[in-house]
């Protein structure tokens, strides 16, 4: 879908965007999935070069920051904002003075509000203004998912340090099914994988806009305003914070995986000390009977007229005295 934006809102939208020159007040010609045509017509309508998608997802940073004359060629892998797909998407700017192009591969929340912001607008903006508004709003948006994942770590790390083997997951309680144990274990891990995996992401977006707006602040220093400086300035500055404290969720990943890991392999020598238990419980039961089966002549229990009561007996004995023992050491 390719689509003229200017201040206004829509200026023209698919083949309406062929007219060339454009018109003065459509100064961000935006790009969203594009198919070869659409690209063509871009191409056209602005006579600059239209990134493909694998030009896009280079990651040497020569081939996400580069310029053209006055065209700042540029990329970065961006999140999708989605709960149920996190994934990660090249998003392409192509800025001279005069326009923007955009290029992207999924729907992004921060384009759509950046385009209703502009329609309130009394006045044009230019195409730094609209790029800076669009970084803006990206980075809005990854410091809005980082907090939510801090107080999701947070809800974590409570369920660990107070780790449930009930079958509702919410509060320790001895005697709990081993399979229920192994249950929240493993829903545990998968929950400290998801974030793990979004956050990662995330990074990911982040040094990419860090990459960018250092770039274009120096590079475009000539035809920037001292406010528009100021923005880029105060972006970068946003982007440093923002990645300080991703670094430290990832951090705490790592902690609760650790932790979960260290749960695990509490939970396996629990079960290796009860077999083990069980195995020298066994022992004296098995001595026991394999005297009395032993077939000798003269043995005095045989002729004992509770001989047999008094070895079951002994078996049992020999059974109960270590079991006791175990128990009273809280082995089990």
């Amino acid at each position: 879908m390719i689509t003229l934006h200017g201040p206004e809102g829509v200026v023209a939208e698919g083949q309406a965007c062929a007219a060339r020159p454009l018109p003065p007040h459509g100064t961000w010609l935006d790009l969203e999935d594009p198919s070869e045509a659409e690209t063509a017509l871009a191409e056209t309508v602005t006579g600059l070069t239209v990134p493909s998608r694998s030009a896009l997802s280079e990651v040497q940073n020569s081939r996400r920051l580069n310029r053209r004359r006055d065209a700042f060629y540029l990329s970065t892998p961006m999140v999708s904002f989605r709960d149920d797909d996190l994934s990660l998407r090249p998003l392409g700017f192509v800025l001279t003075p005069e326009r923007l192009l955009t290029v992207r591969f999924q729907p992004l929340a921060a384009f759509d509000t950046v385009k209703a912001r502009q329609a309130e607008r009394d006045g044009p903006a230019s195409s730094v203004e609209t790029f800076l508004a669009l970084v803006e709003e990206l980075i809005d948006r990854m410091a809005d998912n980082l907090e939510t994942m801090s107080d999701e770590l947070d809800s974590l790390s409570t369920r660990i340090f107070t780790f449930d083997t009930s079958a509702n997951g919410h509060g320790r309680r001895e005697g709990a099914a081993p399979k229920r144990r192994d249950l929240a274990l493993r829903r545990l891990l998968r929950a400290i994988g998801r974030r793990g995996k979004a956050l990662a992401k995330l990074r990911a977006s982040l040094l990419g806009l860090g990459r960018i707006l250092p770039y274009v602040a120096g590079e475009a220093e000539t035809w920037l305003k001292a406010e528009e400086k100021a923005r880029f300035e105060s972006l970068r500055l946003d982007v440093a914070s923002l990645d300080e404290f991703e670094t430290r969720l990832s951090e705490t990943v790592q902690f609760l995986l650790d932790a979960t890991l260290g749960l695990i392999n509490m939970e396996q020598n629990n079960t290796f000390r009860v077999l083990t238990v069980v195995s020298v419980i066994g022992i004296p039961p098995t001595l026991m009977a394999s005297v009395y089966g032993m077939n000798f002549k003269h043995m005095p229990e045989l002729d004992w007229t509770f001989g047999y009561p008094f070895g079951l007996a002994v078996i049992v004995a020999s059974a109960l005295v270590p079991a006791v023992y175990f128990k009273l050491k809280g082995w089990f």
